[in-house]
């Protein structure tokens, strides 16, 4: 209480208004206790170090495997379950149909809970869902199951737009890098993790194996993964879903990526879906591990990734996509040059296309989910949705151009699109303002350190002339007074 004195009477009481201290979550889910290091502390930030980062490329790399270990596979499925190859061929795309359900209408969650809780969540459903995929002995079980653990194998689609949010603005694209390696990583390594084990023992060790991995990676969560706050507590589930549609159809710099990663994520699928053709018949004739060796080069390029995330963190973004859609063009010339020719052409497309595909998703997520940091789940989703539309496109039409036409025929559709993604990239500049649909207003400086010090400057002159504003008024207000 304060006291204030009336005139000449009795000290009257005011009494003092005291802001209320919020408390913070110190439980998951309302029972287990959260490790007070990762309790959110709105005064000591957490801090996001490399080995963090690196336990977010790992919890990555095992979680999206779920989505390919079917894949080498369906031969000791149609066995095991007594069927044939066309009804096993089902099973690859239940769970992709099942990872674009929870692309929809999980991932966006990320922007509406807390993130902690919907890793471990996820988690914990996707071993419970690979349990049953390990025991069942019911085709039509496997494929119920198969769907769902499509759906919950989002993990990394939340990691990602929390990477962004707990690294620093000068070092986003290297975290961003480090979890899309490891995304990558789990696309290639699944493969041939599953036709390793699948080959020596029973295709059910290959989801006994998952359940420890992806047990590792539940752990770790639980040990490593920071708690942080609901970021949009004012918006329902169905506001969020609406707002990622309007986001998708109203952003110029949204559209534009979302153009540009369906025609690479195109270029890319082609390139590794027909390489088995290619090297299987004339003139290399290889077997299918020697074929399945092509894969480590592309581990190789995708290792890569982080080091190019260091770089891309010291330019403006818009031209480490233009470098990085640079080396996708060249690295597909040279194998519509001499891919059905020479093996040297083809390793030299392996590595350049895993490292520029790569670094040319690195700078335009970068790019995107800096429009806003209360949104970046939603603008995830959208880029590994058209990410998943060229997927789609990249398989059918490659593999139905190859067939008739040939490996060059196939490969110059492939070149022609590594030139439109350029074109459309062209289209706006590199600091084109956000609700521009083209130009180049801002100009075409290249070095992120000399735009934000520019934009420092602006800022400070912006205060003072503001500041002197105020004085002025002050002082007029001060001469009508007089």
């Amino acid at each position: 209480m304060s006291r204030l004195q009336v005139g000449q009477g009795a000290a009257v009481a005011i009494p003092q208004l005291v802001k209320p201290v919020r408390s913070w979550p110190t439980k998951d889910f309302g029972l287990i206790p959260i490790p007070k290091r990762l309790q959110y502390n709105p005064i000591k930030p957490f801090h996001f170090g490399i080995f963090l980062n690196a336990s977010f490329g790992f919890a990555s790399t095992f979680t999206v495997a779920n989505l390919y270990y079917c894949q080498p596979l369906l031969i000791e499925f149609s066995k095991s379950f007594d069927v044939t190859y066309e009804e096993v061929s089902r099973i690859p795309t239940l769970v992709q149909a099942g990872y674009l359900v929870g692309l929809l209408l999980i991932s966006p969650l990320g922007d509406l809970v807390r993130r902690r809780q919907l890793v471990l969540l996820l988690v914990v459903t996707s071993i419970a869902f690979t349990i049953g995929l390990a025991v069942t002995k019911n085709l039509q079980v496997f494929e119920a199951l198969t769907f769902l653990t499509g759906v919950a194998t989002v993990t990394p689609q939340i990691l990602m737009p929390l990477a962004a949010d707990l690294a620093p603005p000068e070092r986003r694209a290297s975290a961003l890098s480090v979890v899309l390696s490891g995304l990558m990583l789990g696309v290639l390594i699944a493969r041939v993790l599953a036709g390793v084990i699948g080959n020596f023992t029973t295709w059910r060790a290959v989801y006994y194996m998952s359940i420890g991995v992806q047990s590792l990676v539940l752990i770790g969560a639980y040990l490593m993964l920071p708690d942080y706050p609901c970021k949009n507590r004012d918006l329902t589930y169905f506001q969020v879903l609406f707002s990622m549609a309007k986001y998708a159809v109203t952003e110029p710099l949204v559209i534009q990526v979302a153009v540009i990663n369906i025609a690479s994520s195109a270029c890319f699928t082609s390139f590794w879906v027909t390489l088995t053709f290619l090297l299987g018949g004339p003139p290399y004739y290889y077997s299918t591990l020697i074929i399945g060796l092509f894969g480590l080069v592309g581990m190789l390029g995708v290792l890569v990734g982080p080091f190019a995330g260091r770089l891309i963190d010291r330019l403006v973004p818009w031209y480490a996509t233009l470098v990085a859609t640079g080396l996708l063009l060249v690295s597909q010339a040279v194998q519509t040059a001499a891919g059905g020719i020479n093996v040297a052409a083809v390793v030299i497309a392996c590595f350049g296309l895993d490292v520029a595909r790569q670094a040319q998703q690195v700078s335009m997520t970068t790019r995107v989910l800096s429009i806003s940091s209360a949104a970046r789940a939603r603008l995830n989703a959208i880029l590994i949705l058209s990410l998943f539309i060229g997927q789609v496109m990249g398989t059918s039409v490659g593999t139905q151009v190859f067939v008739q036409h040939g490996w060059r025929a196939c490969s110059l559709l492939m070149l022609a699109l590594q030139v439109f993604q350029i074109l459309v990239l062209l289209l706006r500049g590199p600091h084109c303002p956000r609700k521009r649909w083209f130009g180049y207003e801002g100009g075409l400086e290249a070095r992120k350190r000399i735009v934000l010090e520019r934009e420092e400057s602006r800022s400070g002159e912006g205060k003072r002339s503001g500041n002197f504003e105020v004085l002025v008024s002050d002082h007029s207000k001060n001469l009508i007074g007089m």
